[in-house]
């Protein structure tokens, strides 16, 4: 099995779960403006899933193109609640908004893998889990964003499951590791096969 690969991403949960699974890993940004792709894909009514499995695929290659010959894994995951795409918060005023949009409500959370090499996408994979959140109020919604720090909410949305994000919700349905932005067994799968 190839067991090492460059990382197109700062998320450090995403390198845990790689450094967990014995997948060794170099990390090198793509620096990718998600924003205009974004715009431009929903423009075209394209899907969560496709927006999700493009910016992937954008990250994947943009670095897999400055470092032939290496297998680039490039990721993303983007929040659909009925059919609107739900980007990160800029501000703290706008991951209140999100909370009370997603506050006693099911969404998708959608997780897009892409490898690249050469500059080109050799393998991918979109995996997506259902979530459900408890009814709060909005002082229970303000004290639970209190505890969140600038760093865990702009880099993992408005929830980290794997820390304080956990009791927001009611059911968890599909792969943690999904949920957690890097659907690992899939990638296991396919590297074993390189």
């Amino acid at each position: 099995m190839l067991n090492k690969i460059i990382l197109a991403s700062k998320s450090e949960v995403r390198k845990d779960i790689l450094d967990k699974n014995d997948i060794e890993c170099v990390v090198e940004p793509s620096n990718v403006d998600e924003d205009p792709v974004k715009k431009s894909l929903l423009k075209e009514k394209a899907s969560s899933e496709i927006i999700s499995k493009n910016l992937a695929e954008l990250k994947a290659n943009k670095v897999s193109m400055k470092n032939t010959d290496e297998i680039v894994l490039g990721a993303d995951s983007v929040i659909d609640l009925e059919g609107e795409l739900i980007s990160k918060p800029e501000s703290r005023k706008e991951a209140m908004e999100i909370l009370r949009k997603l506050n006693g409500k099911s969404h998708y959370l959608i997780s897009s893998v892409c490898i690249s090499k050469n500059g080109s996408m050799i393998w991918n994979y979109t995996d997506k889990a259902k979530l459900t959140m408890k009814n709060f109020t909005e002082d229970e919604l303000k004290n639970y964003l209190s505890k969140i720090s600038d760093e865990t909410l702009y880099a993992y949305n408005v929830y980290q499951i794997e820390g304080e994000g956990r009791k927001l919700f009611r059911t968890i349905e599909g792969d943690e590791d999904t949920i957690m932005g890097l659907p690992v067994k899939k990638i296991k799968q396919y590297l074993g096969s390189l």
